[in-house]
């Protein structure tokens, strides 16, 4: 989700203010697709090009704006399927180039074609900023608050940022939301001669399948939809009175993220090789306990990973935390980083001048800001949120019941669309049971999600009209790649419009200690 990547991806410096260069031109198809050289630092195997599209739905004969493309040939020629389409979540996070590793999980028999959709990276970045020094209000702009001020001091730049995309972001600002984008991916499908769209989306790449499925139900051909968001929830809610619910409360993704952490601290229970393991001791309240001393406090420690300094706040180990419970390989990790924490000396309520501060991840990302915040105008073209920031102090202290810590994390996600200035008018918030082509698989972890809860993925799967969802039991964020049950199914779904039978729940191919 967005709020997770604007934290892990401010980069300071007039780099991120620079568009994006476009290769010269090499050939143009009679489909549309313009194909030109790949950018110099792109990885080697793609064919990379950009189609043409309105800027406007509404006006489909005005303005144009062009969507960066890449495709990724089949691994397996002889036996080509065809193309599936790929989005790897976000919003706001380019999609260009899909995962190498992705076209094994699905088979090897289609092209992959990934795009940026519209408002990021390539296919023209929304630009709020006009002055490397306003990212320094974007970064007191996220993560959330704990005490008053912070709140008060979070509010006011949250508004500042939002001010300047209003004032820089262009017609653009208008055009971002996802029925846009799943506009877009229909003339990408079009273009590339696929009757039926065949299509893999993660996280918010759900919702963009979820979308078109409503909008284009007669040319779904197959949608593997991973860690799911739960349509209605994102839009609207499923009661008049949720419109008064930050949507990113509504999402309610905190308490499937406290589930995540306690599998991981059973999984770490049982292992000898988990570094924050502490025989007779319930790891769970062990872990609150690292809560409490950081709510007085932070701490000074030694990053396991890099050896450098760090300094540790309560905001700083639940983002860290809630980054290490995204994936179970990061689980060796995240037990160092506890243990570190947990032997770590008190910094008598201040950071030492040569401790370095942590992002979620513990390093920077160079993503670009404007791109993420065309993401931020995706989640608040799409969803209804409450027009008075003041009340997301409140949410995030009722999600907290549900999973400490992350219930702030998340809530706070969503403080911009209190105060974002447009919404586009060709937004789509339901019906999401209208009648598809084909059926659509959804796939979820069932031992915990912490950006897109497993209990939201079986309300989409009664929500959709002709959905079918697949389990994997272990936790984390996306099933595909990480269990060749799964991927088996996927296959057989893309390849033969086969599903795996109701109920089907899938193991791992490791658990998070090996």
């Amino acid at each position: 989700m967005i709020g997770n990547k604007i934290r892990t991806a401010l980069v300071l410096g007039s780099a991120v203010l620079a568009t994006a260069a476009v290769a010269p031109v090499a050939a143009a198809s009679a489909s549309g697709v313009v194909w030109e050289r790949c950018p110099g630092e792109s990885p080697q195997g793609y064919a990379c090009g950009h189609l043409e599209v309105p800027l406007s739905y509404q006006d489909t004969g005005g303005k144009k704006i062009t969507i960066a493309l890449a495709k990724l040939p089949a691994t397996d020629p002889a036996h080509r399927l065809g193309t599936v389409f790929y989005n790897p979540g976000g919003p706001g996070v380019s999609g260009r180039f899909a995962p190498k590793e992705l076209m094994a999980s699905l088979g090897g028999k289609f092209d992959l074609v990934g795009f940026d959709p519209r408002g990021v990276g390539a296919s023209g970045a929304l630009r709020c900023f006009t002055d490397p020094a306003q990212l320094g209000t974007l970064q007191a702009a996220i993560g959330f608050p704990i005490t008053a001020a912070q709140d008060r001091a979070q509010l006011a730049a949250a508004k500042t940022v939002t001010d300047l995309c209003a004032a820089n972001g262009g017609e653009l600002m208008g055009h971002l939301s996802t029925a846009s984008v799943a506009r877009d991916l229909d003339r990408l499908r079009a273009a590339f001669g696929e009757p039926k769209l065949k299509y893999y989306g993660k996280s918010y790449g759900s919702v963009l399948g979820e979308t078109y499925a409503n909008l284009f139900g007669d040319r779904v051909g197959a949608l593997v939809l991973d860690a799911v968001d739960d349509p209605v929830n994102w839009s609207t809610g499923y009661r008049p009175q949720d419109a008064a619910k930050p949507f990113s409360f509504r999402l309610d993704a905190f308490p499937d993220a406290q589930r995540a952490l306690e599998s991981f601290l059973r999984s770490c229970a049982a292992a000898p090789q988990c570094a924050f393991r502490e025989p007779g001791t319930d790891l769970l309240v062990r872990y609150n306990g690292l809560l409490d001393r950081l709510q007085r406090g932070p701490v000074a420690t030694t990053d396991p990973e890099t050896g450098q300094p760090l300094t540790v706040g309560y905001q700083d180990l639940v983002s860290r935390v809630h980054n290490g419970l995204l994936d179970t390989v990061k689980a060796p990790a995240l037990a160092r980083f506890l243990q570190a924490v947990a032997i770590a000396p008190d910094t008598g309520g201040s950071a030492p001048p040569t401790a370095a501060r942590t992002t979620a991840t513990g390093a920077t990302i160079p993503t670009p800001a404007d791109s993420l915040l065309g993401g931020a105008a995706t989640l608040c073209s799409d969803s209804l949120n409450p027009r008075d920031p003041r009340v997301w102090a409140g949410f995030a202290r009722l999600a907290d019941r549900s999973g400490r810590g992350f219930g702030a994390y998340d809530t706070y996600k969503s403080l911009p669309c209190a105060t974002w200035p447009v919404r586009d008018p060709g937004r789509y918030t339901g019906p999401w049971n209208r009648q598809t082509a084909a059926p659509v698989l959804l796939v979820g972890n069932r031992q915990g999600d912490p950006e897109t809860p497993y209990p939201g993925a079986q309300r989409t799967e009664r929500a959709l009209a002709n959905a079918r969802l697949l389990t994997l039991d272990t936790y984390g964020h996306g099933s595909v790649g990480r269990s060749a049950c799964v991927d088996s199914a996927a296959q057989d779904y893309l390849e033969r419009g086969t599903l795996p039978a109701r109920g089907t729940v899938c193991a791992p191919d490791r658990g998070p200690f090996g």
